[in-house]
């Protein structure tokens, strides 16, 4: 009994060893940073890594360390079922357009008092090198909520081994053709990768339909299913950051995706082309500090970093999408290390961003509205059955019990012909 409880001491003074060792090795600070897969130079392949640098910075700003932890969605909806369910605090996220018109709406963001931050810490405040063009936009006209990380539009990405250059020329040179048909071409079956997320999924179909994408009738988002529907039997995988490898690999031939990550894929598959179907979205991406961040001060001190041109800059190059900061886009390392085709693609001359932005983005859906594309993207993914892979593994486990049953029969027939 003495030689247990002498044990058990010795493991109490132990835990309460690593305790006091955690609390002193512990950071004095934490922020929780929310983001896209992806969607941050994260010190891979040479490039910076803002994060660790932001850990630097903000100590030799306030000589206390601090620890950021950061997580990544593959969605909007994804991000904005955590943020809305509560059962997390983040401290900075980085929504879509139509996603913070519904956040504010919604009462899921805070106010970003930047300006007054940076006056605290006595540091020069980045948002002013966010051009005129990139603010008071229809989702948060006051900019209180938000503040701009990059923009761009949707595009279809393909690979010119698998898919033959005059399909595309085709649509591309008929005024009748929007160029998304590329993604009903039956000839492509089982080699095309479709949106896994319900706004961008439906998207597809209504503007080669000429239906409003934030329409209200129920009609119009069942007539866009239908077209879905159509298209299912081609399309190999549902995909979000899945399309990297799919694409990269040469497993599919077509995905429809953002236009800046089509420079992170043609960086690992030179056989990769891309153009703009017409019309087709047009979004903003932003930095914001959700309602229940317990530290809205450090957050927005972080935007405002991710503002500085050495960070917005590595930013820019790491992730291929256009940035609304005159630091970046000015930049002339910058500009030469993009090139010629990924500035035409990411900055079109004479490209009206606010007009578009206006016509063609998505805006936040009424309850009802949500109600119902939740509803039919629910019964656009469950119809037509069970995938191929679904019916292997089924088959498979259908042979196992077959196997069994076999085995038991003759087992049983042994011992029915030693008796």
């Amino acid at each position: 009994m003495k030689k247990i409880l002498t044990f058990a001491a010795v493991l109490t003074a132990l835990a309460a060893i690593m305790i006091f060792a955690s609390g002193c090795s512990g950071s004095d600070d934490e922020l929780y940073v929310y983001n896209w897969g992806e969607y941050i130079s994260d010190g891979s392949e040479g490039s910076l890594d803002v994060i660790s640098e932001f850990e630097d910075y903000y100590y030799e700003l306030t000589g206390r360390t601090i620890t950021v932890h950061y997580t990544t969605y593959p969605s909007n909806e994804d991000m904005y079922a955590k943020i809305s369910a509560g059962t997390s605090s983040y401290d900075v996220i980085f929504p879509s357009d139509y996603m913070i018109e519904r956040m504010i709406s919604e009462g899921l963001l805070q106010s970003i008092n930047i300006e007054e931050v940076c006056e605290s810490y006595g540091v020069e405040c980045n948002y002013q090198y966010i051009d005129d063009m990139y603010r008071g936009l229809f989702f948060d006209e006051d900019g209180e909520y938000s503040i701009p990380y990059t923009y761009g539009m949707v595009g279809i990405i393909y690979n010119t081994t698998m898919v033959d250059e005059a399909d595309v020329e085709e649509l591309l040179s008929d005024e009748d053709s929007t160029g998304w048909e590329l993604l009903w071409n039956e000839k492509y079956s089982g080699k095309i990768l479709q949106f896994n997320n319900s706004r961008d999924g439906f998207a597809t179909a209504q503007y080669m339909l000429g239906i409003d994408v934030n329409s209200t009738l129920e009609s119009d988002w069942r007539t866009a299913l239908d077209k879905l529907l159509e298209q299912k039997p081609l399309v190999q995988s549902y995909v979000m950051d899945e399309i990297f490898n799919k694409m990269e690999s040469g497993e599919a031939a077509i995905g429809v995706y953002y236009a800046g990550d089509y420079f992170t894929m043609l960086e690992n598959n030179e056989n990769l082309a891309f153009y703009y179907p017409s019309p087709t979205n047009v979004f903003v991406d932003c930095m914001c500090i959700p309602a229940e961040s317990e530290n809205p001060e450090i957050a927005a001190l972080f935007i405002n970093y991710m503002l500085s041109e050495e960070i917005a800059v590595a930013n820019a190059e790491a992730i291929y999408y256009a940035s609304p900061n005159s630091l970046v886009y000015t930049n002339e390392d910058y500009i030469e290390y993009m090139g010629e085709e990924a500035m035409e693609v990411l900055y079109p001359e004479g490209y009206n961003f606010s007009e578009e932005l206006n016509a063609y983005a998505y805006r936040n859906l009424d309850s009802e509205t949500l109600e119902v594309v939740s509803s039919l993207w629910e019964e656009l993914k469950i119809s037509g059955g069970m995938s191929f892979s679904v019916y292997v593994v089924f088959g498979v486990i259908a042979v196992v019990i077959i196997a069994a049953i076999a085995a038991v029969v003759v087992r049983k027939k042994k011992r029915e012909r030693n008796y």
